[in-house]
């Protein structure tokens, strides 16, 4: 139908469509990547930047060409507001500033001039690179002990493709928006909001470090399910049966045997968030969903095997 309507957007779909299915397999890999030792980086830094760059062609597709005309599309609406939050997903597990995980990227060092400061107004903008070995007149390290320098808080490698900065904002904003359509315009058992609960889950968990969270929003993910009463065609029941499936374990994500939870990634045994950055993020995002013009688009956002 789509495709008849509007040939336009129905190329940006799958061209959106190619480029997930290429991403999915590199997010694969380098989640058994990390597998292997988790102290450590994956070894070949290209395998990241081919995730950025890819991440950052789909959320341009997305917001650019998508959002602006799917208003008249119920299921593509919810879809296009969750695969922008799926990229922005990504962002954060692999070029959030700072990381989420104790991994990440590789950085260069950062130079100690706060001019070089680039402006974050456009996810096309490349900040400038300045090499510390260059010779020049060096910043006066001031009252410090003779021998030592001014640390300089390292940049991700993959500045050059994206602006290095926190992303938790905006790609919360992004699970909350989505959320928020999914509930008032897909019933309970639609493949569609399950699957944007199940990546939202999965990145309160990862991201956000918030286990109870998870764990609440997948129970009552599945629970909306049973009470849906609208009927499914097959294809589409097998889908929901799969993802709840998938929700049924995340219920059950950062629980010990005896049923009571563990720590986990960046929290304590008490089990809260262990940074004040953490603990504020949902209110932060709602200041995005309600600061940000309607009219333009979200600017510039591995759970599950496949987050998209």
């Amino acid at each position: 139908m789509v495709s008849d309507d509007n040939p336009f957007l129905s190329s940006m779909l799958y061209k959106v469509l190619g480029l997930s299915v290429i991403l999915s397999k590199k997010l694969v890999r380098a989640r058994r990547l990390r597998k292997l030792d988790i102290t450590r980086d994956t070894k070949s830094m290209q395998l990241y930047h081919h995730i950025i760059w890819l991440s950052r062609e789909g959320l341009i597709i997305v917001e650019q060409y998508m959002l602006p005309m799917v208003a008249a599309y119920v299921e593509l609406k919810v879809l296009a507001y969750k695969l922008a939050a799926s990229f922005y997903h990504i962002f954060v597990l692999f070029h959030n500033q700072s990381s989420v995980y104790q991994t990440a990227i590789p950085g260069f060092a950062a130079s100690t001039d706060q001019g070089n400061m680039f402006d974050r107004g456009s996810i096309k903008s490349t900040p400038p690179f300045s090499n510390p070995l260059e010779g020049g007149p060096q910043r006066n390290p001031g009252t410090l002990p003779p021998g030592l320098t001014p640390i300089s808080v390292p940049r991700p490698s993959a500045s050059f493709l994206l602006p290095a900065t926190d992303y938790i904002p905006m790609a919360s904003a992004c699970f909350i928006r989505a959320a928020e359509l999914a509930e008032g315009l897909l019933s309970g058992s639609h493949p569609i909001r399950l699957s944007v609960k199940l990546e939202y889950a999965a990145y309160l968990y990862d991201c956000l470090h918030d286990g109870q969270g998870c764990r609440k929003l997948a129970h009552q993910s599945i629970l909306d399910v049973y009470s849906a009463q609208e009927g499914m065609e097959d294809d589409m029941f097998e889908d929901a049966a799969e993802l709840v499936g998938i929700l049924g374990k995340m219920m059950k994500r950062g629980l010990g045997s005896n049923g009571t939870p563990t720590s986990t990634p960046g929290k304590g045994s008490s089990g809260t968030p262990s940074t004040p950055q953490a603990r504020n993020v949902l209110p932060q995002a709602r200041n995005v969903l309600t600061q940000a013009p309607k009219a333009s688009p979200v600017i510039p956002s591995p759970s599950i095997e496949n987050p998209i």
